[in-house]
């Protein structure tokens, strides 16, 4: 049974991104919200640390010195105009989320409490800024709940436990998308005049990571099934600290307050690789360094994994050490109780799945995949892009992480996911808005529900051995072994004939339930084919990339190579196929040099 809807605007997506475009694209046009998820179960509520915004509520800052970190950060690779507008924006949506009522830490004086995050800096001094503002260590979760409560003050049409499995185009000219009820197993066709796809990342692609079980890939795989290229897929984020085996989070914002990082000698070793802001260098200097650690030997008792310490007497000693001080330019000493109040989920979290207090005792952590800095190409209005000319697709526009701004570039910084997330999900529902009111809606192909049906009878008539769990261990393994923190050539190429090999025995998985209900079996199978989709793509661009820059640090080719590398990839997938091309970095300013830390 198939049935329909008609939105002007359809949302796919209900994290920060979704829920933030359908707030502002709901103040003028008639719009619908689909989520896999119940929409405050969606991944933004496990972000923990902060949103970035140079508000200077506790020392000195400005919106210019958060565009260079964000461009440095970046390795060069982010596109400069998009990174100004999200930083001069950063201020202004952090103010409006206040005033919306997310309930902020706060000074004592009342304004909204800020904390030191990796990369972010004071231009002048060199040392770390205090530009992260956060509500406790759960700003995601704030943000999410905020987010959710305005879109239902301002009635935006909810469709919960929707899985939206293909994008309709029409001419070229995108006019809906098919989901699938989970409470039922009918598909709906729903009919837009705009579409915007806000579904999150892929980290489960990789076998440690931060992400949600529902992370896999969705948004990018669609769009390259219907011909559309993805951009900068070979640049993941794995961050420094998650909880060892499990890749569980623990937020920088634990190291903001003053954590540091200790190996088997129970040395501070980020001294050695950023000697200036040390701990609080960006990520992927931080997770390399972690990795050289315990490849020269000095893990934690030989294994893969190192410490962090945030007891107080460490973070009091080092600050003296870093010559830190508090706001009111005195000494900063802490006590176990106010790091409890900064961080209460980190210490719950370690007591949790540890049996560890980090108040008294160390935390062991690895990196963690954690952030996909590439996704669907846009420009910096949201508006999805077709080819590396910059052709506009007609109706369709991405935010937050499946989408490629690219603000972000080679390497993310902490606090500035959130920012993303808030404000192109901003600029793409007003966006989304105004195209729908300028549009008539397209018409729909004769059975719009053809590919949709084609996927899902193809997983259900399956009889052949193959289990989807295997197949999925194989991959993460073989993406984690080769295409992780480190890279090498051989690797990355025995990847992507690994995931080709994956993709061939996938047509012969065969499903356990053929009931209609809440088929999870089924829809998990269907991921499945999506991270497998955003894997080769991800090898096969990496491969292609002759140098180290950002998260992408190849062993064979260990320097940045700006004379032939400074440019975005885009890449196609053709069958087993991926073709690529490259497209310019937008520099506007600050041309690209050493990144000193």
């Amino acid at each position: 049974m198939v049935q329909h809807h008609q939105h002007e605007v359809v949302i796919v997506g209900a994290g920060g991104a979704g829920l933030m475009a359908a707030l502002y694209a709901s103040r003028s046009a008639d719009t619908a919200v689909l989520s896999k998820l119940y929409p405050t179960r969606s991944h933004t509520g496990a972000a923990q640390g902060g949103i970035g915004a140079a508000l200077g509520n506790l020392e000195e800052d400005h919106a210019d010195w958060h565009t260079f970190d964000t461009v440095k950060g970046s390795d060069y690779l982010g596109d400069q105009d998009a990174i100004e507008y999200m930083c001069t924006q950063a201020v202004p949506v952090v103010y409006e989320l206040e005033h919306m009522g997310l309930p902020f830490s706060r000074n004592p004086d009342g304004t909204i409490a800020q904390r030191r995050f990796g990369g972010h800096t004071n231009n002048e001094t060199k040392k770390p800024v205090m530009r992260s503002c956060y509500a406790a260590d759960r700003t995601g979760h704030m943000i999410l709940q905020t987010l959710y409560q305005q879109c239902i003050k301002n009635k935006v049409n909810f469709y919960d436990e929707f899985h939206v499995l293909d994008l309709l185009m029409r001419d070229g000219v995108v006019n809906g998308v098919v989901a699938v009820e989970l409470a039922t197993g009918d598909l709906h066709v729903f009919h837009a005049k705009s579409v915007v796809f806000a579904t999150g990342g892929h980290g489960r692609v990789w076998e440690v990571t931060s992400n949600a079980y529902a992370y896999t890939g969705d948004g990018v795989a669609i769009a390259m099934r219907r011909g559309l290229p993805a951009q900068d897929l070979e640049f993941f984020q794995f961050h420094p600290t998650g909880i060892f085996k499990m890749g569980i989070l623990i937020t920088e914002g634990v190291r903001g307050e003053g954590g540091i990082l200790v190996n088997d000698q129970g040395e501070r070793f980020m001294e050695r690789y950023a000697p200036t802001v040390k701990d609080l260098a960006s990520r992927d200097v931080v997770s390399r360094s972690i990795f050289l650690e315990v490849k020269e030997g000095r893990g934690i008792n030989g294994g893969r994994y190192v410490h962090l310490d945030m007891r107080p007497e460490t973070v009091n000693k080092y600050a003296e050490l870093d010559g830190r001080t508090g706001p009111d330019g005195k000494p900063l000493i802490v006590t176990g109780e106010q790091l409890l109040s900064k961080v209460p989920d980190i210490v719950d979290f370690a007591r949790t799945y540890l049996g560890v207090d980090p108040i008294k005792e160390l935390m062991p952590i690895q990196p963690t995949a954690h952030y996909a800095m590439g996704g669907i190409p846009t420009n910096f209005h949201t508006q999805v892009l077709a080819d590396a000319k910059g052709a506009v697709v007609p109706g369709f526009f991405a935010a937050g992480e499946v989408a490629c701004v690219s603000v972000h570039g080679a390497n993310r910084l902490g606090t500035n996911s959130l920012l993303d997330l808030v404000v192109f999900g901003k600029e793409a529902g007003i966006k989304a808005a105004e195209y729908a009111k300028g549009a008539d809606y397209k018409p729909l192909d004769e059975d719009p529900t053809a590919f949709t049906r084609e996927q899902l009878d193809r997983l259900l008539a399956g009889k052949g051995g193959e289990k989807i769990v295997t197949i999925a261990e194989e991959m993460k393994m073989k993406m984690m072994d080769d295409v992780g923190v480190f890279r090498t050539a051989e690797g990355m190429h025995s990847a992507a004939e690994k995931m080709r090999e994956l993709r061939s025995r996938y047509l012969n998985v065969s499903v356990d339930d053929h009931g209609r209900r809440f088929n999870t079996d089924l829809l998990n199978a269907w991921e499945l084919g999506c991270l497998l989709d955003v894997a080769l793509v991800t090898a096969v661009s990496a491969e292609a990339r002759p140098e180290s820059r950002g998260a992408h640090a190849r062993e064979d080719f260990p320097q940045r190579d700006d004379a032939n590398w400074l440019k975005h990839s885009l890449a196609w997938l053709d069958g087993d196929q991926v073709k690529l091309d490259y497209k310019p970095v937008t520099i506007t300013k600050h041309q690209p040099m050493e990144r000193v830390y």
